[in-house]
Order: structure tokens, then C-alpha cells, then sequence
């Protein structure tokens, strides 16, 4: 079992070869660049003909796509967990950022499911939205001092849990991140992220909305917008980061000018800030006062009221669900960029799915969240047995109106 569990940088590390992202990560293993995935990186389609004859037309991933087609009966098979069974009836508790996403649920679906089949005792708990942190940060320390065998986190706010990681560690909790990761976590405190890479995640949106709308240029400057579901959490933050950097470096390879604007997060960190005044291409970032749909819907709108608007992408399911509450009113979104904005996002839900199937979102990153929550149970069920472990890189998929119903999409794009 021990040397399974130590193939986590053999076999998933294969799993999330990258096709280029930026230099931040948030936890998972790091990976190189997969000059495999296209043929011609660097060259880019920027007409309308172009563009027509390459969008939508393969499955963009981050990960080896064979290595990942789930296996709902049996999760373990193939993994670096086959075989395990838990030694005693360990305790644990899963927190997430917010039941208000069916994404959590999901994750919680695949947690429960890897507690029942290992012979492990599990609750779930979370609070009311993302943005209540202090609420999750209670929940977490209230974990903690109970003594259970392990806990898994999805941190809504890294910096905030940075005093309970600490005390977890004293008080030998094992800790497991999932989804987002805490780049400054006490040394030993965490056991593994199991999580996407959230920058080159976002740089699967950036070049799928890219090859759509670039052509446009020609005619003036456009402007992207990104809208990310907070500032705090790792996996939003680097997933918009990965978008914007992407964006910048799609552009400057094709010769144009971009600049960023908005949020401070964003343009602090992004690799190029750039000048609006002269820019082919803003992208514009913003970030809601709070984490819920219709607030996102409003910063929603106020990128797509703007008659230079191209394309608007969001960093998670809430965020894209407030994309389709916003257009609800707006009616602007569309899969012809001719005619409508490019609207594209991250996850799924009923609502998304619905919402991609007709065209009305050009398409979405998708996660594979029950794997997401499944292994991070097997992760602290194999430490409580007293064998390695590390971070797990979880692959993520564009999917669109064509290949939803591909078998290496359709397990992963939950209601």
C-alpha cells in the first residue's frame, strides 16, 4: 500500500501535464508545460474564418484524458489508492466553502461515498455562503478540538485558517485541503491538497474565449471581463489570475497590446498590467461584495452593458450562474461572437448545464468534484494507516454544447 500511495507523483503528476500556465501555484503538484496538447501553440487563429474552423472542435483539458475517466463503481481501481481499506473506524469531518453550490454537493457525494466503501465514519458541515469565513473557520476549529482522526477543508479564506492549521498540527489533527489550497500553511500542517491547478485551469477559459473572439480586434478594441467569486480563496483568485495571464499572453503573441483593469488583486498579480488608453484588449476584473449569485450578476452587468464587450468569464459555479441570471435581463449571451457576447465559466449544475446545451454559455471549465471529495477521505484513511501521502492534482475539462455527453465529460457535470 505504501508504494501506491507514493506513486501520487508518478501517476497523477502524468495526469496534470499543463499546455502553459503561469507561475503561481496553490498547492498541487506542480507540472510541466505539455507541448503535446496542440501541435502549433503559438499560432494563433485571429480571423473569423480561423476561428470558425477551430472552435469547439476538441476536448481542451488539463490532464491525461485516458488516465481519467472515472469509474463511479469502483474509484479505487487505478488509483494510487487501490486496495485501501481503513485499518480502524476513523472519525472525520468534511468542511466546505457552501452548500449553495450544487459543486459542494458533489464533492460531499464523493466523500460519503469513500467513507461508506473504506469503513470510515464521516459529517459534512458548511456554512451558509463563501463568504461567511468566520462561520467556516468556527466550524473548523470546533473539528479540530474534537479530536477526530482527520479533517478536509476547502478554506474560503487562506489567511484565515492559518491559526487553526497551526493548532491542528499541535494537536495532531491530520489536515487535508481540497479545491483550494493555502500557500502559506504551517510547515507539516497539511497532509495533501487534492485540488485542480487553478491558474492553468483558468488558462483553459482564457484560450477558448481567446480563439473565439480575437478576431474581432480587427475592428476596435474589445474588452474581456472576469469575474471572480471573491479575493480570498486560492482557487478563485488563481483561477481568474490564470485567465487574465492567459488573455495577456494569447494576446502578445498575436501582437496586441492588452491592459487590466479593476479589481486590485488581479491588477496587482497579473504579469502585465498595461496601459487601457492604448490597449487592443481590457480585460476588465471584478469581484462581488459578497459571494452569492444575484451580487455576481450585478458585476455581471456592468461588464456587459459596455458596448466594447466581447466575452465575460466567471471563476466558479455562482459566478456563472449570476452570468446567466445577469443575461436573463441583458439577453446578450450567445455562441456566435458575430452576434452576442461569449459567455463562459467554471463547473456545472443543472442551471449551467441546461445553459451550455443551448448555446445561450459558449462553454465551461468543469472539475471532477466527487473525485475531488472521495479522495480526500482515501487521502486521510491512508495516513491514519500509517502510509505516505501528498498532494493529488485533480484534472479539469472544457466541455461545450458538443461534448457533454463524452465519457470523459459526463461524470463530472453534476446537478
Amino acid at each position: 500500500m505504501r508504494k501506491k500511495v507514493l506513486a501520487l507523483g508518478l501517476i497523477f503528476a502524468m495526469t496534470l501535464s499543463l499546455f502553459g500556465c503561469g507561475g503561481k501555484e496553490e498547492g498541487a503538484a506542480s507540472t510541466d508545460i505539455a507541448a503535446a496538447e496542440k501541435t502549433d501553440e503559438t499560432e494563433k487563429e485571429t480571423t473569423k474564418e480561423g476561428r470558425d474552423e477551430t472552435a469547439g472542435s476538441e476536448v481542451t483539458t488539463v490532464g491525461d484524458s485516458e488516465a481519467w475517466v472515472m469509474n463511479m463503481d469502483d474509484m479505487l481501481a487505478g488509483s494510487p489508492f487501490e486496495g485501501l481499506t481503513a485499518n480502524e473506524a476513523y472519525s472525520y469531518q468534511l468542511i466546505v466553502k457552501s452548500f449553495s453550490a450544487s459543486f459542494f454537493t458533489a464533492v460531499a457525494e464523493g466523500a460519503e461515498a469513500a467513507a461508506e466503501e473504506l469503513g470510515v465514519e464521516l459529517t459534512c458541515n458548511g456554512p451558509n455562503t463563501e463568504s461567511d469565513i468566520a462561520d467556516q473557520v468556527n466550524m473548523f476549529n470546533t473539528a479540530i478540538l474534537n479530536g477526530l482522526d482527520g479533517v478536509a477543508i476547502a478554506p474560503s479564506d487562506a489567511s484565515a485558517v492559518l491559526d487553526s492549521l497551526k493548532t491542528a498540527k499541535e494537536k495532531g489533527v491530520p489536515v487535508v485541503l481540497f479545491d483550494s489550497g493555502v500557500e502559506n500553511a504551517p510547515e507539516g500542517s497539511v497532509l495533501g491538497t487534492v485540488a485542480t491547478d487553478s491558474v492553468a485551469a483558468g488558462r483553459i477559459g482564457a484560450e477558448n474565449v481567446y480563439n473565439a473572439v480575437s478576431y474581432k480586434v480587427s475592428d476596435g478594441p474589445i474588452r474581456i471581463g472576469m469575474v471572480a467569486n471573491d479575493s480570498t480563496s486560492a482557487s478563485n483568485t488563481l483561477r481568474g489570475l490564470g485567465f487574465v495571464d492567459g488573455i495577456i499572453e494569447l494576446g502578445k503573441a498575436d501582437g496586441y497590446s492588452v491592459a487590466v483593469i479593476g479589481n486590485e488583486w488581479f491588477t496587482k498579480n497579473c504579469s502585465d498590467v498595461g496601459d487601457e488608453s492604448t490597449a487592443d484588449i481590457i480585460v476588465e476584473c471584478r469581484v462581488p461584495a459578497t459571494a452569492l449569485v444575484d451580487f455576481c450578476a450585478s458585476e455581471v452587468s456592468a461588464v456587459c452593458n459596455k458596448t466594447d464587450t466581447a466575452a465575460v468569464f466567471g471563476t466558479n459555479q455562482t459566478v456563472t450562474e449570476g452570468i446567466i441570471m445577469a443575461n436573463n435581463n441583458l439577453q446578450v449571451l450567445g455562441s456566435d461572437p458575430d452576434t452576442s457576447i461569449i459567455g463562459t465559466g467554471f463547473d456545472a449544475g443543472a442551471t449551467i448545464k441546461e445553459n451550455v446545451a443551448n448555446g445561450t454559455l459558449y462553454g465551461c471549465v468543469t472539475q471532477m468534484p466527487y473525485a475531488m471529495g472521495y479522495y480526500s477521505i482515501a487521502t486521510l484513511v491512508a495516513n491514519n494507516n500509517g502510509d505516505e501521502t501528498g498532494d493529488l492534482p485533480i484534472p479539469a475539462y472544457w466541455y461545450n454544447a458538443e461534448n457533454m455527453d463524452d465519457p470523459l465529460i459526463a461524470p463530472n457535470l453534476y446537478d
